[in-house]
């Protein structure tokens, strides 16, 4: 049987796709990755088109920025290149989705493969809960689920191909109502905070509300007052700290209170993301330098305790940490001001890209930009480790060069 290049980088994508999001090791699956992108580069000629290559310029430049501010600062080999790796998983997941979408180049085929990859995603999830864990409340349900966004943009493409496009990804009735009731079940599952803001971007984008114009502010203007009046019930109830919305409520104080006493566990737990901030900060105080260009390649945040983050031979936990959550603290750790500017820039340039077009391709790019602008605050972005986003990016990227050369999709 003749395998075709359809065939060969569709299973190649599956492959990757699927090891991001259940091998638990980051320097597997980067390894993975740049293996298969050998496998790419011994088979087929790189080349890339103009408009991607400027379109990820700012995270090349992001990846060299932190190099700058190596010079001022002393780091331990084994820290550089841990970083060197992380700034650049982000752009070999773009490379991926491009060089291999380029290669299949069947538009309806990528947004088929999206869905079915986010159904078997959500297969192993349902298997998860029913078999292997013990799901008596919201908060086991949400320990073996975790973010899946892969899934989500499953649901999202799923629901919406149709919309643009004016037929059904699956001409079988049962077929079609099976995989979508499965993908709304399974994404309802995650009981995801981030999930469902991200869910409110896509869809606003989907309907053109993204655009701002006096009426999306004025929208905007009600949902933030619907928020307001959401948290002020919060604030007025009494909820257990593992509640689904006690999660809900502490998430503003999580991302951004930096007064915290880290003898008060529960105080330091449930505003981490601040206190990783707060140390990054103080230790930039003492080099004026790094708010230009950070601390760069290898620098790491003194906690000033020994926090219990991962299986330490000694037991003691971390002391020194690499990574932030808040992925805004992180860049401008490690690349200062300058990072900050290249990531927004990043960010903002993939979302003005509706402001021409209303196509499924443009809407879900310029919706991926005003994703990862939010959930660099919660989960560092693009420089999530488990994130899988980049490679739907990728595969986009490429359909939007094939749009604008034919003027279809």
């Amino acid at each position: 049987m003749k395998i075709t290049a359809t065939k060969f980088y569709s299973l190649l994508f599956v492959f990757v796709v699927f090891a991001q999001m259940y091998l638990t090791s980051f320097k597997a699956n980067l390894f993975l990755q740049i293996i298969i992108l050998g496998i790419y580069l011994f088979y087929e000629k790189l080349s890339f088109d103009r408009n991607f290559l400027k379109t990820i310029f700012p995270v090349f430049l992001l990846f060299l920025l932190p190099f700058i501010g190596m010079l001022f600062h002393e780091k331990e080999t084994y820290n550089v290149i841990k970083d060197i790796f992380h700034f650049i998983k982000p752009l070999l997941g773009i490379g991926i989705g491009y060089l291999f979408f380029k290669k299949i180049n069947d538009f309806k085929w990528f947004v088929q493969l999206i869905v079915f990859i986010g159904l078997a995603s959500a297969v192993i999830h349902f298997i998860i809960i029913f078999f292997f864990s013990n799901t008596n409340t919201v908060a086991e349900i949400r320990e073996f689920g975790k973010d899946n966004f892969l899934e989500l943009f499953s649901l999202l493409f799923f629901v919406f191909y149709k919309k643009f496009h004016k037929e059904s990804l699956f001409t079988n009735s049962i077929t079609h109502y099976l995989i979508g009731s499965i993908l709304v079940a399974s994404n309802l599952l995650y009981l995801s905070r981030t999930m469902i803001i991200v869910a409110i971007i896509c869809l606003l984008s989907v309907f053109g509300l993204s655009i701002i114009t006096r009426k999306t502010i004025k929208l905007l203007l009600i949902l933030a007052g619907a928020v307001a009046l959401f948290y002020f019930y919060l604030f007025s109830i009494k909820l257990e700290r593992e509640s689904f919305l006690y999660k809900v409520k502490i998430a503003p104080s999580e991302l951004f209170k930096t007064h915290i006493d880290r003898n008060n566990h529960a105080d330091l737990w449930d505003h981490w993301r601040g206190y990783e901030a707060k140390r990054a900060i103080a230790l930039m105080n003492q080099n004026p330098s790094s708010y230009v260009f950070g601390c760069g390649h290898g620098s790491l945040v003194n906690l000033k305790f020994y926090a219990p983050l991962s299986d330490n031979p000694s037991g003691k936990g971390l002391k020194y940490i690499s990574g932030l959550h808040n992925g805004y603290s992180y860049v401008f750790y490690k690349t200062g001001i300058i990072g900050i500017f290249l990531y927004l820039f990043f960010c903002l340039e993939l979302y003005k890209k509706i402001y021409y077009s209303k196509q499924f391709v443009i809407v879900f790019i310029s919706a991926i930009g005003l994703v990862f602008l939010f959930t660099t605050i919660t989960i560092t972005g693009i420089y999530n480790s488990k994130d899988t986003i980049v490679f739907i990016l990728g595969g986009l990227l490429f359909f939007e060069r094939k749009q604008l050369l034919t003027n279809k999709i």
